[in-house]
């Protein structure tokens, strides 16, 4: 009975979690609407300053009046943006004391779970010393050879699974401890039919780093980034993150569209954009988290959804400034140069402000002298946005330039991980992209 019980509570407790964790997510959207609110009160209120000003130049005053009318504005609209930031200051102060409300709850239930973890990690290698022991006698004593044989390959396979199980609750502790790990990768396995497609492969990213993920075709690579999403559930093997309350979550209790609100944001092999729709409104899409408008707001287009959309259209414009294509904003996709479709899909993984952009073939398609330029627009948006960036990319020429740490895979195992020098030296990563003897 107590087993049970025991069970019922440690699901309980996975549940609530979760439901906590998703509300603190929703709280975060919140809080990243209000900065952009911010950001849209002095644009408005600028906009607004500007055609006051130009109604008195256009009437016959004299420099005097002038310079009084111009006063007068300028004092009411920094009234007008006081009263505006203290309204937003008071919402984000309100979200602010939900948040830690919310995560307190949290917090103590992640500490049920950790003793629970500490629980099992010591009844696993209890369990290991054991076999090993049970291992050991069976080749001294037993004196029926086949018997034997069988006895220890069962002791022994149970024993490798344990192992795997410690290390996988023991990168769960590693991740929780250490919060300068941004996604955290421990056994990870994808099969499909007979097929290893990504085989028993741990890996590390901390945060702030850009991470490269190389390796022939057919290595894994994209079912890597897939299981990352949830787009695929992995057979086997646990993934790892801390999202921006440094809450540890194992990415495997969501569901693929939770991934976004978790600070998790992507880009794909081929240009995956709205092609009917503007720039700016692709970029609108990418924000589609943030709004908090329902059904039949956005159905009959009514104030609330009005003025989110111009909250975000500030937002989009922002960025698609910072990326040098704000003169695309009002154009189709297509036609446009590929390096710009490129710069368009970076920008609508800004929308959201992620965490942690994961870029699958970013270069492809692009020209040497657009992949130069990517480069150093990977590394600036890292540094402006404080973001971990993870990619896969085939031109090793850009991997070895902006990668701060590499792991190579070769038919879903990893065979090597280290910074760039390291691994164009290492000879398994050599054999690998140039075959061996």
């Amino acid at each position: 009975m107590k087993p049970l019980f025991e069970k019922m509570k440690h699901l309980l407790n996975q549940f609530l979690r979760i439901y906590y964790t998703k509300k603190l997510l929703k709280l975060n959207k919140k809080k990243v609407f209000n900065e952009n609110e911010m950001t849209f009160k002095n644009h408005q209120l600028e906009q607004k300053k500007e055609r006051l000003i130009s109604k008195t130049e256009s009437k016959e005053l004299s420099e005097a009046e002038v310079q009084t009318k111009r006063q007068e504005i300028e004092i009411r609209i920094e009234k007008e943006l006081t009263e505006a930031k203290q309204n937003i200051i008071t919402k984000s102060a309100d979200i602010e004391n939900k948040i830690i409300k919310m995560k307190a709850k949290r917090d103590n239930l992640q500490n049920a779970l950790i003793s629970k973890i500490e629980n099992d990690l010591l009844a696993l290698k209890e369990k290991n010393t054991h076999l090993e022991k049970v291992i050991s006698e069976a080749k001294k004593t037993n004196k029926d050879l086949n018997q034997a044989d069988e006895l220890i390959q069962e002791k022994e396979e149970e024993l490798k699974n344990n192992l795997r199980k410690i290390n996988i609750i023991e990168s769960r502790k590693n991740t929780e401890e250490n919060t300068d790990i941004h996604l955290s990768l421990s056994h990870l396995t994808m099969k499909f039919g007979g097929l290893k497609a990504v085989d028993d492969l741990s890996f590390d990213v901390k945060k702030g780093e850009i991470f490269g993920l190389i390796g022939p075709n057919g290595a894994g690579k994209t079912t890597v980034f897939n299981c990352i999403t949830q787009f695929y559930k992995p057979n086997g093997g646990d993934i790892y993150y801390n999202d921006s309350n440094n809450e540890t979550n194992s990415l495997l209790d969501f569901k693929v569209h939770d991934i976004i609100n978790l600070g998790i944001v992507r880009t794909f092999q081929n240009v995956e954009l709205v092609w009917e729709l503007s720039v700016l409104d692709n970029l609108l899409v990418g924000a589609h988290s943030l709004y908090s408008a329902g059904f039949f707001s956005q159905l009959l287009h009514l104030p609330k959804i009005r003025y989110e959309e111009k909250v975000l259209k500030t937002r989009a414009l922002e960025v698609l400034k910072k990326l040098d294509i704000l003169a695309y904003k009002d154009a189709l996709p297509y036609g446009l140069p590929y390096g710009v479709l490129k710069k368009i899909e970076f920008a609508r993984t800004l929308m959201t402000k992620p965490n942690l952009i994961i870029l699958d073939e970013p270069a492809a398609g692009l020209n040497d002298a657009e992949t130069k330029e990517l480069a150093q627009l990977i590394k600036s948006l890292r540094d402006e946005f404080n973001l971990t960036i993870f990619l896969v990319e085939h031109d090793m020429g850009l991997v070895m330039e902006v990668c701060d740490t590499i792991c190579a895979i070769s038919f879903g195992k990893k065979i090597a991980i280290g910074s760039p020098s390291e691994i164009q030296k290492h000879p398994k990563v050599q054999e690998a992209y140039l075959g061996g003897e």
